[in-house]
């Protein structure tokens, strides 16, 4: 089937602009998707939506189905006659190019809670029993999400392997008791979660009407503090005390001598074979709901991934182990049919994991920066080397800006970041995506994330 070309324009929600702090899914949301459309854009790529916890790392939610609060519309509250002008009045000002996350998330948690106080006295009818069937519907993930952040807040953020013992292994008695203690909270969750979902399908809907494909980001591992490994401990590799006996990361290479040590536990995917890739699933479904294409980042460990024992402070003393990646995304395809996926396959990539790609049909990416070597800087010359069965980028949001990029690398020359983009788009690749930093021609201080820098990521916002 000839695929159509076209490009567009990565841009994570946080990173939109606004007067409460940190990208919403409300007017400035649906303001962005109209000047992509006028733009002539087709795509609008964003990192993972769920909840962050330390650190503010996208990749490292709480929950790979919950979506994360912060996003909520205080407007588009105030429109739907959920929240009052007046609760606002005082919100205090944040620098409106980069995301506070500390003060930030106490400020805005304070306001939903607000709302969720008062949530059933003024939603309307037609909210209230919006909310009773998103609650029905989602209780399969929604139960014991509501339930671990109830018992989060309680326990000051700590993770759930330092919470009593009744609590961390999941004893039915003692959830029982806590359940009724921490109701109020608990319902609380579930009202931000289905004012982030109405929110969300509001925008999704928008982004049709304007012909805007959304392209989201399937992380291939999950955070060991969250929600998805507490209630799902058989799922993964971990010791009697519930944590990982083995960890994921990447082995040493020309990037780092000692590898990439992530820490994210690693699937036992025997049991997933045993239920018939449940989980997986649902996971799938979850996401296909919010967004038409997947990127699923580091789609080799599919194939096979790097195995870490845990005590182990490198990657270095690691093994490959080989992964039911086509035994699972047949199942998928059969459940969900032709798989809108893209194979995040930078790095060191094995022959099976490309025959694996190939099998299932998904482009894979390429990245300029990536491309341009000392040995090659011609980027003319690589236009021919890129094919149309591909998505290519400037750039991700793990590197610098194209304009500091070329400075930090002496590609100054005559090229200016637009040259690197007509470049992109003139290659062979069927999709072409740019970060909102590229177009805008701004250095390094617009990067999105540092890999490896523990603090200061994440946070770059943009101003009309």
């Amino acid at each position: 089937m000839k695929t159509v070309r076209k490009s567009g324009i990565l841009l994570h929600i946080t990173s939109l602009p606004g007067p409460y702090g940190i990208g919403e899914l409300g007017p400035e949301a649906k303001k962005f998707v109209d000047i992509l459309a006028d733009m002539g854009q087709q795509v609008w790529q964003v990192l993972p939506v769920g909840p962050t916890s330390y650190g503010d790392s996208p990749y490292q939610s709480l929950s790979s189905f919950a979506g994360n609060p912060l996003f909520i519309s205080f407007d588009f509250l105030i429109k739907d006659d959920l929240l009052s002008a007046c609760n606002i009045a005082s919100f205090p000002s944040f620098h409106p190019g980069k995301v506070e996350y500390g003060p930030l998330i106490f400020e805005r948690l304070a306001i939903l809670k607000t709302v969720c106080q008062t949530f059933f006295k003024r939603a309307s009818n037609h909210k209230r029993k919006g909310f009773e069937a998103f609650c029905k519907k989602e209780a399969y993930w929604l139960e014991d999400y509501a339930l671990f952040m109830a018992l989060k807040d309680a326990h000051q953020g700590r993770p759930w392997t330092e919470w009593s013992e009744g609590l961390a292994f999941r004893d039915p008695d003692t959830l029982c008791r806590a359940r009724k203690q921490f109701e109020t909270s608990i319902q609380n969750v579930k009202i931000m979660q289905y004012l982030f979902h109405s929110q969300w399908e509001r925008l999704h809907a928008h982004c049709r009407s304007k012909k805007i494909k959304s392209i989201g980001n399937l992380p291939l591992f999950v955070a060991h503090d969250s929600a998805d490994v507490w209630s799902n401990p058989h799922l993964f590799f971990l010791d009697h005390r519930r944590y990982p006996t083995v960890v994921g990361g990447v082995p040493p290479d020309y990037f780092s001598k000692t590898g990439q040590r992530w820490g994210n536990p690693l699937y036992d995917w025997t049991v997933h074979e045993k239920t018939r890739f449940l989980w997986w699933t649902q996971r799938l479904r979850k996401s296909l709901e919010r967004v038409d294409i997947l990127r699923i980042n580091h789609f080799r460990g599919f194939e096979s991934y790097w195995e870490i024992p845990a005590n182990q402070k490198t990657a270095i003393r690691g093994k490959w182990i080989k992964a039911p990646g086509r035994l699972l995304l047949k199942k998928l395809k059969k459940e969900f049919g032709p798989l809108p996926m893209i194979a995040e396959n930078l790095g060191v990539i094995t022959k099976e994991a490309e025959a694996l790609r190939h099998e299932f049909g998904f482009p894979d990416i390429k990245v300029l920066q990536f491309l341009v070597t000392k040995k090659n800087q011609s980027t003319r010359a690589l236009a021919n080397q890129v094919p149309e069965s591909c998505v290519i980028y400037t750039g991700t949001h793990n590197n610098d800006t194209i304009a500091g990029w070329q400075h930090k690398h002496g590609k100054k020359c005559t090229a200016t970041p637009w040259d690197y983009i007509e470049y992109v788009m003139n290659t062979r690749a069927h999709t072409s995506i740019f970060p909102l930093q590229g177009i805008m021609e701004l250095g390094s201080s617009a990067r999105m994330n540092f890999p490896g820098r523990k603090r200061g990521n994440w946070q770059w916002r943009f101003t009309w």
